[in-house]
Parts: C-alpha cells; sequence; structure tokens
C-alpha cells in the first residue's frame, strides 16, 4: 500500500509538473507574439506619425533614425573560473552605454539560426539571489501584504534554496502565489517594472549577461527560464534583451490573479518539460541548444539540452558537472565561501527580517 501510494504520487507531482511546463511553453510564446505585434504597431505609429509631419512640412526631410538601447547595469565582477577563459566575454560587454566615434562600426548581425537557442536559470545563475523573493519585497514596502506573510514567504524560500530537493516543494506549492491573490495582471506588471529597476537591476551577474549575449550575437534566441511568475520573468528578459522567458503560471480569472497555480511551480522537472515544450513550438533541435544553471535542481533541464553548463554551481551541482564532462564557470569572487550558494540567501533572509520590521514599525 505504501509503494502504490508513493508511485501515485510521484505520477501526479509529473502530471503537474508537465502541466506547469506546457503552461508556461503556451504563455512565452503568446507574450514573444503580443511584443512583437506591439514593436509593429509602435513602428508603423512613428512612420505615419513622420509621414503627416513630411506632410505638413513641404521641403522639410525626416531625420534619420538612430538605433538606441539601454545599458544593463552590471556592477558585479568576474570572479573565479574553471575549464573557462573569461576575458573573452567580459570584454564584449559596455556597461557605461558610450560609443566611441573612431570605432569601426560594428559588424552587421548574424542571420538568425532558427532551431538553436540557450536557456538560463535565474536565481543565483543571472541574478543574485532569488528574483521572487526581491519582487516579495517590493510587493511588502507597497503594502500588497502584511510583514508576517513577508517573514513566512521568507522562511519558505530559505528553506527551498538550502534544501533544495523536490520534496521540500510541497509547502511552497500549497502556498502557491497567494500573496498576489485579487491583484491583477496589469497591476503587477506595472509594478514589477518599478521592482526590476530598485531591486534587480543591480544584481545581474555580468559574466552570465555576457553568455547570454554570446547566444544572441549569433543569431539565437534565449529564454530565461525560473520558478518566477511568468510575467515577472519576462519582465527581467525584456529589460536584459533577451528573447523571452518561462516562469510560473499564476491562475487569473478576467485579469484578476485567484492566488492558485496552473499545474505547479516551474522547478526541477517542470523546467525540463517546459524546455521540451517551447522547442516543439518553436522548432528548435534541443541536441543545438545550450542551458544554463547553478542548482542541482535543474539537472533535468541541464539533461535535455546537447550542451550543459553549471553557472556559480552548488556543490551538488559542481560534482555533477565533473563527472558529466560539463562546462563550468563561476563568476563569484570568493570561491570558498559561495560554494553552497548560503550566504546570499542568509543575507536575502536578513533584509526580510529588515522590511518586515519596518513595514510592522510603520503599521504601528
Amino acid at each position: 500500500m505504501a509503494l502504490w501510494r508513493a508511485r501515485s504520487k510521484k505520477q501526479e507531482r509529473e502530471r503537474l509538473a508537465a502541466l506547469a511546463g506546457e503552461a508556461s511553453a503556451d504563455a512565452a510564446v503568446a507574450m514573444e507574439a503580443e511584443a512583437a505585434q506591439a514593436e509593429a504597431d509602435a513602428a508603423q505609429a512613428e512612420a505615419g506619425a513622420a509621414q503627416a509631419d513630411g506632410a505638413q512640412q513641404p521641403g522639410s526631410t525626416a531625420p534619420d533614425a538612430a538605433s538606441t538601447g539601454t545599458a544593463v547595469a552590471e556592477p558585479l565582477d568576474v570572479g573565479d573560473t574553471e575549464r573557462a577563459d573569461e576575458s573573452d566575454i567580459t570584454g564584449r560587454l559596455d556597461t557605461t552605454g558610450a560609443v566611441d566615434v573612431d570605432e569601426a562600426p560594428p559588424p552587421p548581425p548574424a542571420p538568425p539560426d532558427l532551431t538553436a537557442a540557450a536557456f538560463f536559470d535565474v536565481d543565483n545563475t543571472m541574478m543574485v539571489g532569488a528574483s521572487i523573493f526581491h519582487f516579495a519585497r517590493g510587493l511588502a514596502s507597497r503594502k500588497y501584504f502584511t510583514a508576517s506573510d513577508l517573514a513566512g514567504f521568507a522562511m519558505q524560500q530559505l528553506r527551498f534554496r538550502v534544501g533544495g530537493k523536490e520534496g521540500n516543494v510541497d509547502g511552497i506549492r500549497e502556498q502557491g502565489l497567494s500573496f498576489v491573490a485579487g491583484a491583477t495582471v496589469e497591476q503587477l506588471t506595472e509594478v514589477g517594472e518599478d521592482i526590476y529597476d530598485e531591486l534587480m537591476a543591480d544584481k545581474i551577474w555580468a559574466g552570465t549577461r555576457a553568455l547570454a549575449q554570446m547566444h544572441l550575437d549569433a543569431g539565437q534566441r534565449v529564454w530565461l527560464v525560473t520558478a518566477t511568475p511568468v510575467e515577472l520573468a519576462a519582465i527581467i528578459a525584456r529589460r536584459l534583451g533577451l528573447t523571452g522567458a518561462l516562469g510560473t503560471v499564476a491562475e487569473s480569472v478576467d485579469g484578476v490573479y485567484t492566488g492558485r497555480l496552473v499545474g505547479d511551480l516551474l522547478h526541477g522537472r517542470a523546467k525540463a518539460h517546459a524546455v521540451r515544450a517551447l522547442a516543439a513550438r518553436e522548432g528548435l533541435n534541443l541536441r543545438r541548444c545550450t542551458a544554463y544553471s547553478d542548482s542541482q535542481n535543474d539537472v533535468p533541464m541541464l539533461s535535455v539540452v546537447g550542451t550543459a553548463v553549471a553557472v556559480n554551481p552548488d556543490a551538488d551541482l559542481r560534482d555533477t558537472a565533473r563527472a558529466r564532462g560539463w562546462e563550468i564557470r563561476d563568476f563569484r569572487t570568493g570561491r570558498k565561501a559561495a560554494k553552497i550558494g548560503v550566504p546570499s540567501v542568509l543575507g536575502a533572509g536578513a533584509v526580510a527580517g529588515a522590511v518586515a520590521g519596518a513595514v510592522a514599525h510603520r503599521r504601528r
């Protein structure tokens, strides 16, 4: 009987993981299409405005279009590396956004490589700490939930990051995204933009950002893959100039979050399902794709692509990477203190306590 129950529970988890992966892939494709349509509409509107302006001023010529970009804040230095030389990637980034007019014009963009892509985990891979926790801090400061809610959420995140096994996700799964229940998708998307600027922009690993840019320069698409809500993940991806994001899909009815998940958190095997589902929709050859992560939890995702890279790996993933011959890149400045990745989580917990105390003080 116990064995049957264990098998039944495992099958249910697999079903939920597959459902989460399918929902995430659908959301990512839909968001990418919406972004492309919005960009086309904006370009058409701009062209129409320029044409109308030219008609009102005979003899005048429209100004040349100038390409612009937003520099990504990347204050972190590239740290220790293993089996890799970072000089070839960090030199490609222009962290100031300045343009040297004496330099030769940049080479033309590479033709699109439609069957290859890269997938990046976010927490401690692309960004220092947990993105969902940074988001929760921002919501707490805006009084979306109470100090005790934030303290409980911080403890769940700490257990999740330190324990990190599939069985440890049950409590977080049950809690789901209940703290956003009743808020609208539009509200949280707008707030997410501000929270990214306040709490996330300066936590991007420069080395990992450079790896993503290498794929973009090769004409490949790049997606984030994270347990963070897909709407927030999409904001991070857009701010970094990436293609899109696979994330946890929170159920909404008429544009209002219910606090329940569609399937499960995009974690562990769910990430592998999401990558496979997106590859099927986008016509990707997974053997030509690359995946990056810091966590042993993401071995399922790393195993479905042709090239796996361990970035800032925890101890278990480092061992797995060495055993399987995967590349390892470590951008942390203090190897001894950062091997397991716990210090950044403990630091986040300390911040959670401070924020919770501040919120409680304001309520008094």
